[in-house]
């Protein structure tokens, strides 16, 4: 006699799990300034209107205050942003020759980093900019 034989067994099943779900996670961000002096006359730059432009093509416009300075409201993410600053006008308001109608300054953002203010030396033929504090 043969011995009897037993079924097959398959292990038992779990049953799938599914990760656990994560909220969307919102990118970083930081702040923007900018300052605008006028060289020639050793002065702020006062009314200057200035377009902050975004990674995604959103543009910001602004002016700068009596002090030259302009502080952006809305936080900046990562990327590749420019400001745009429409000197021919100003400098034509005030009656003043230009060489250059526009200046456009494209600069490199990291998110995680507290603070960016980007200056601007004005004069009516030159001009010159750096990353302040």
């Amino acid at each position: 006699m043969s011995p009897p034989t037993t079924p097959p067994t398959t292990p038992p099943t779990t049953p799938p799990t599914t990760p656990p779900t994560t909220p969307p996670t919102t990118p970083p961000t930081t702040t923007l300034s900018t300052h605008v002096l006028d060289s020639a006359l050793g002065a702020p730059a006062a009314g200057v209107a200035v377009t902050l432009g975004a990674p995604d093509g959103t543009t910001t416009p602004a002016a700068t205050d009596a002090d030259g300075r302009v502080r952006f409201e809305a936080p900046v993410t990562g990327g590749a942003h420019t400001l745009t600053f429409a000197t021919g006008d100003w400098f034509a308001a005030a009656g003043r020759p230009t060489f250059y109608p526009e200046v456009v300054l494209t600069f490199s953002v990291d998110a995680t980093e507290e603070h960016y203010h980007v200056a601007l030396l004005l004069g009516p033929f030159s001009y010159t900019t750096y990353r302040g504090s």
